[in-house]
């Protein structure tokens, strides 16, 4: 990728489009967070690629001046495959919700991040089809009751973070949208990490599932409902730092910390070769758990390009045939006079 020592600023990356989400949604934060990042990112504004799919997170490349294309329903992961392969200097960002990329798209979206492209995917979850006014979406929680489940949905809610784990994505990250400054830091993060990237950004539905994120959203309550992962560092949270994570039985527990038992929280790490940390924080459910925000999960694997290139070197290299005139000479042949 072509990185230059070149000075972007926020107005670089508005394109000319007004921005047509409902006041008051959570998409106008990550739009900002998002454009900010890009300019901290020292790629060529030329080289930025925002591909979507269907739903209010979809109208995102019309938002940014930069390369973009508006795909299908649950398509965007092949579209951008393809404009990798062919060009892999391209920085590739994918803008997704969560009906778009884990309902039609499921299968788009499992099998992307088990390839591990250098991709990177911004997935706006607000556990609700917003575009289509309201219908329950495989984020929703149990008993929401909407239009398509008035006495309230049966479905056990997706876990973007256990899916992702399961299948070894290199990059996984949370945020919430209110939350822009430490939204954006881990947009740069994402941007600067060689490989898949899965950012899971809880966005406020005002109109159709309002305050579903209200626990994590509030200052004046949300240190105590959310878990900031930091790597290297404990996992203590509450609005004192006076609760802990430890394990108990195989799985994960909360303590009051006090002097005698601070040496038994656990200390989080992003690059772990064992998962097994990752998995259980994937799987802490509110309100028994905090909420883990932040990068849980970063390593580095070689990228299904790099490895693509590289078969596609050694074939040029041992290839017997290397030019037209070999080709036609490689078989049986004969002069007609």
């Amino acid at each position: 990728m072509n990185k230059l020592n070149i000075t972007y600023n926020k107005k670089d990356f508005q394109s000319a489009t007004s921005l047509k989400w409902c006041p008051g949604c959570g998409d106008y934060s990550i739009y900002n967070a998002v454009i900010n990042a890009f300019t901290k990112l020292n790629i060529a504004r030329e080289n930025f690629l925002i591909v979507s799919g269907i739903g209010c997170s979809s109208r995102f490349p019309y938002y940014c001046e930069t390369y973009g294309f508006h795909t299908i329903h649950g398509r965007a992961p092949t579209i951008a495959m393809g404009a990798k392969l062919t060009n892999p200097d391209l920085s590739i960002w994918i803008v997704t919700g969560d009906g778009d990329s884990l309902s039609i798209g499921g299968n788009h979206f499992i099998h992307i991040l088990r390839k591990n492209p250098d991709i990177k995917i911004l997935l706006f979850n607000n556990e609700i089809y917003g575009l289509t006014k309201g219908q329950f979406s495989p984020t929703s929680q149990k008993g929401l009751k909407t239009k398509t489940s008035p006495l309230g949905s049966i479905e056990k809610p997706l876990n973007i973070w256990a899916l992702a784990v399961a299948i070894n994505a290199t990059f996984i990250a949370r945020a919430v949208a209110t939350d822009t400054k430490h939204m954006q830091k881990i947009i740069i993060d994402a941007g600067n990490h060689v490989g898949i990237c899965v950012i899971e950004i809880l966005t406020n539905c005002i109109i159709f599932n309002d305050d579903a994120f209200y626990p994590f959203e509030s200052k004046s309550i949300r240190n105590d409902n959310i878990i900031f992962l930091m790597d290297g560092e404990p996992l203590i949270y509450g609005k004192n730092n006076n609760k802990g994570l430890v394990l108990k039985d195989m799985n994960l527990a909360v303590i009051d910390i006090k002097d005698e038992n601070k040496k038994d929280v656990l200390r989080h790490s992003t690059n772990a070769t064992a998962h097994t940390l990752h998995f259980l924080l994937a799987n802490l459910v509110y309100p028994a758990f905090p909420l883990p925000v932040g990068i849980l999960k970063k390593i580095n694997v070689r990228t299904f390009e790099q490895i693509v290139m590289d078969q596609e070197k050694y074939q040029e290299e041992h290839a017997k045939i290397k030019n037209i005139h070999d080709l036609i000479t490689s078989g049986d042949t004969w002069e007609v006079k």
